[in-house]
């Protein structure tokens, strides 16, 4: 049961997540002052807070832990290059053009790490 409402959660946190960081792409691309708005400089934080401990929670019931399991060790790592990607494309890119490549980049990221999830084999497009 606990694991059924873990799963769905964090199944729903991926959803926000991914829904947000188009959002603010887009709105990056836009130069729209819309992302400078305070629920966009929190809410997102929140909702990976709980994506990631929603995640953490699922390998300890499961039994799964980076380093042990190359799937979720491939994960890992694709997640600390997309957060720092997500970094370069919503704040740190110098050149808007810079922050695009970014911002794309982390969404091919992001689709690996489904990716990844859903087959659990750390290199998903041969399987």
């Amino acid at each position: 049961m606990a694991y059924g409402f873990l799963k769905q959660f964090h199944l729903a946190t991926i959803a926000i997540t991914l829904t947000l960081f188009v959002l603010r792409g887009v709105w990056m691309m836009a130069d729209s002052p819309r992302l400078q708005a305070r629920w966009v400089r929190i809410v997102p934080h929140v909702n990976d807070t709980l994506l990631l401990a929603s995640g953490l929670s699922l390998a300890v019931l499961l039994g799964q832990y980076p380093l042990e399991n190359g799937w979720l060790t491939a994960k890992l790592f694709a997640l600390i290059l997309y957060i720092v990607l997500g970094t370069v494309a919503l704040k740190a890119g110098r050149t808007k053009g810079m922050r695009i490549a970014a911002w794309i980049a982390a969404l091919l990221v992001f689709g690996y790490m489904v990716a990844v999830a859903v087959t659990r084999a750390p290199v998903p497009f041969m399987h």
